[in-house]
């Protein structure tokens, strides 16, 4: 083993398995908020990542004994829902009894969890990526006070925690706040290509629409009303209530559709 490795924390260590997308970005997010310490990180991954690499050299156990997971206070599974079962078959008798699961996996129910775990606290997380630079959201559901409690602390430092009181909102909140954000770049991306056909040069028009969403995203930090956000913008008879009223007719349309799309493909995924 490395010397960081040797050197592991004597505290109750946090187990990731997988660091593909989402898995690295939770990584970074602990990395990069300090609410981690990388000591009491193990990350379990069958490929070399850059971010797991940057966990070693701070401290944390990368692929190590399964032995080292016997005293693991939560495992947070992020590997893809078609292998989860694969995946934890080999922790399932290493785990502690008490060890909280924390799933970030579309589509696989808590009750399919808790069977799998013989019985530990589960609770289902649905955070995005900008967890990565603490900027994230992410939605909880549990039956049980003790794994949200643990869920809370793992996210709450790095993203706005949204608690959901019936799991079945959990596939319309993957649509909104999973996949949201793509869909919010795609109308960005459109955005700029409605620029160029303006006549604005390529380079503009991409740093003009990248700028406008920086510009949204600071003020959907303030907390404030969406709709008040709009129309702080959108004075009467101005420029920007003419482009509102002009996708009025066509934006919910849209919308709803690939809210529903993104819903209705993780309600495919509970299968496994």
């Amino acid at each position: 083993m490395a010397k960081a490795e040797t050197e592991h924390s004597s505290a109750r260590p946090v187990v990731l398995l997988g660091c593909g997308r989402l898995g690295s970005a939770i990584a970074e997010g602990w990395l990069a908020t300090g609410s981690l310490d990388p000591a009491e990180l193990i990350i379990l991954t069958p490929s070399e990542k850059p971010v797991a690499e940057a966990a070693r050299k701070r401290g944390a156990w990368i692929n190590p004994p399964l032995e080292a997971l016997a005293d693991a206070r939560v495992l947070v599974v992020a590997v893809k829902p078609a292998k989860w079962r694969e995946a934890v078959a080999p922790l399932i008798d290493i785990l502690p009894a008490d060890t909280v699961i924390v799933s970030v996996m579309a589509g696989v129910p808590g009750a399919a969890l808790t069977e799998a775990f013989a019985g530990r606290p589960v609770v289902r997380v649905m955070p995005t990526t900008a967890v990565a630079q603490g900027r994230g959201v992410a939605a909880l559901s549990s039956t049980s006070a003790v794994a949200l409690k643990a869920g809370r602390a793992l996210f709450a430092p790095m993203a706005t925690v949204v608690d959901l009181d019936d799991e079945a909102r959990m596939n319309a909140a993957t649509a909104v706040a999973g996949s949201g954000p793509a869909f919010v770049y795609a109308f960005v991306q459109a955005m700029a290509a409605a620029g160029e056909a303006q006549g604005l040069d390529p380079v503009a028009a991409e740093a003009l629409a990248r700028g406008a969403l920086r510009s949204a995203g600071s003020g959907a930090d303030t907390g404030r009303p969406l709709a008040d956000l709009v129309s702080q913008i959108a004075a009467p008879g101005g420029t920007t209530q003419a482009g509102l009223d002009a996708m009025a007719a066509g934006v919910a349309a849209p919308a709803t559709a690939a809210i529903r799309a993104a819903a209705a493909r993780a309600e495919e995924l509970s299968g496994h």
